[in-house]
């Protein structure tokens, strides 16, 4: 059953178009990569999807209900989570305040979540996920003093706090070392195996290759091709606009 869809997506910027009509669909419960070169629109297509860029054309569904153009609130709500190329979260916060933060975004005022800032729920539900990220002795630790490949983890934590439906993950094994990259992707495949429905932007060939089960391939904000690890590693078209290009060592 399908779970998220896109259909005929556009968006512009004046006389640029980043999205030029992009059909995708994913299916609950799969695990899915969205790859390109540089400037192909993955990020502006996550934008659009979330509520960050208004849609210039086109629709976007989740289980069911179009929320096109709805703002970024509304569809977290929703049970849309994701993260960004560019970590976010609070520096002199410590990392399980991050974390209690991150589900107060979903419950209701901002006085009322700092009234409820150490409900014993929650607090629950932060160190059980800091416990299987692994980062449970860091609960004390202000976020600025963690490696960046610790941050990765807190900013994937944080996503995980509201339970979402459907979690986008943008570049999220980019500048980490092998081993925490090989970490990270444990954690995607367990939260999969779980029931959780995500989408995997990566520069990482070996990553999105190992990971996803299907992937699309933007390129100059068009979707040139969709299909399983093995028919995009085959595909002309798909080789002659990305792989062996110096952008695919980037991250």
């Amino acid at each position: 059953m399908k779970v998220f869809e896109t259909r005929g997506l556009k968006k512009s910027f004046q006389e640029f178009s980043a999205l030029k009509g992009v059909d995708i669909h994913v299916n609950e419960g799969e695990l899915f990569g969205l790859i390109g070169p540089n400037g192909s629109g993955k990020t502006t297509f996550f934008n659009c999807v979330t509520g960050t860029l208004k849609c210039s054309g086109g629709n976007v569904f989740f289980r069911g209900k179009d929320i096109t153009n709805k703002g970024p609130d509304a569809i977290y709500k929703m049970g849309i989570g994701r993260t960004f190329q560019l970590i976010e979260m609070f520096p002199r916060m410590t990392v399980l305040d991050n974390m209690l933060l991150a589900i107060q975004e979903s419950q209701g005022s901002m006085f009322g979540r700092l009234l409820t800032m150490n409900e014993d729920g929650n607090v629950k539900r932060a160190l059980d996920l800091l416990g299987f990220l692994k980062i449970s002795h860091l609960r004390d630790e202000y976020s600025k003093n963690l490696s960046y490949g610790q941050q990765k983890l807190l900013d994937f934590g944080m996503v995980l706090m509201t339970n979402p439906k459907l979690i986008l993950l943008d570049e999220p094994t980019c500048g980490v070392e092998a081993e925490m990259r090989q970490e990270l992707m444990n954690y995607i495949r367990d939260l999969n195996k779980q029931g959780h429905t995500i989408i995997v932007i990566e520069h990482n060939m070996d990553v999105v290759m190992n990971l996803c089960t299907r992937i699309a391939v933007l390129d100059a904000g068009e979707k040139i091709a969709e299909g399983t690890p093995e028919e995009i590693q085959n595909n002309a078209q798909v080789i002659e606009a990305y792989f062996g290009t110096e952008e695919d060592e980037e991250c």
